[in-house]
């Protein structure tokens, strides 16, 4: 299949996009290897995805890399993605930095191990004055957590007398979440045909478009991020509108 970027709409991008990076396990099994040689071989589809996304002028890309609930998995699995999550950031740095991307991330970052959060916080460092497209990972990251962290710090803020419940707006609470440097994503991409949201950024997509592929994430490439952003070009974000409103005659 030849490249599909010049079929897009360049004025209709979306700003953010956010993926479910689902399937490893399943694809590994598929071809007779453990669920581990699944995760090394997704490496190569992040590379793609990205480099894709930069091409296309999405702005932001934030990809669910590990959620609160995966902590729940074998722990032999749990090792070995931490391990591959530090080796992949120290070999993928230098090619973030010739693209012009800024390496961010959101979730319990506390909860990653030594290693991890050291090679995070050096890749970010490194890339922080880069400013191209925002990479961001969800690592140790819940929308459930997220929301109750929020809380918690709204409450402490009132307990102080900063803040009276009349005040609450949504701007308010959106800047006490984690993504309060990202725009709320346009598009919500899911890979292996899962039709859930797993607890990803559930303030934040309240009115994100969402694409589900039946391709396991070690095959999704840039081609099938720009066939999810065609998808996104023909539908009609009305925002609680009447298609009227949007498209007056």
């Amino acid at each position: 299949m030849s490249d599909l970027l010049h079929t897009l709409n360049p004025k209709n991008i979306p700003q953010h996009v956010a993926i479910i990076m689902d399937g490893n396990g399943r694809w590994a099994k598929m071809k007779g290897n453990s669920r581990i040689f699944g995760h090394q071989s997704a490496i190569e589809a992040v590379r793609d995805t990205t480099e894709g996304a930069v091409a296309s002028g999405i702005k932001y890309l934030t990809l669910y890399a590990f959620s609160t609930e995966n902590w729940k998995r074998p722990k032999f699995e749990v090792n070995a993605l931490m391990e591959l999550l530090v080796m992949t950031i120290r070999k993928e740095t230098p090619t973030l930095q010739k693209n012009n991307v800024q390496l961010k991330a959101i979730g319990n970052i506390s909860e990653l191990p030594s290693g991890c959060q050291d090679q995070l916080q050096e890749a970010m460092s490194i890339t922080q004055d880069n400013t191209g497209m925002v990479l961001n990972l969800a690592l140790s990251y819940g929308g459930r957590w997220d929301i109750l962290a929020a809380t918690r710090k709204l409450m402490e803020d009132a307990i102080k007398g900063l803040i009276s419940p009349n005040d609450l707006t949504e701007k308010i609470f959106s800047d006490c979440l984690s993504t309060k440097f990202l725009p709320d994503p346009e598009l919500m991409i899911r890979t292996s045909g899962e039709f859930r949201v797993s607890n990803f950024l559930l303030w934040e997509i309240a009115y994100a478009e969402i694409h589900i592929t039946q391709k396991l994430w070690p095959d999704f490439r840039r081609n099938d991020l720009y066939l999810a952003i065609q998808d996104y070009q023909k539908r009609e974000r009305r925002f609680g509108k009447t298609s009227e409103q949007i498209n007056p005659a």
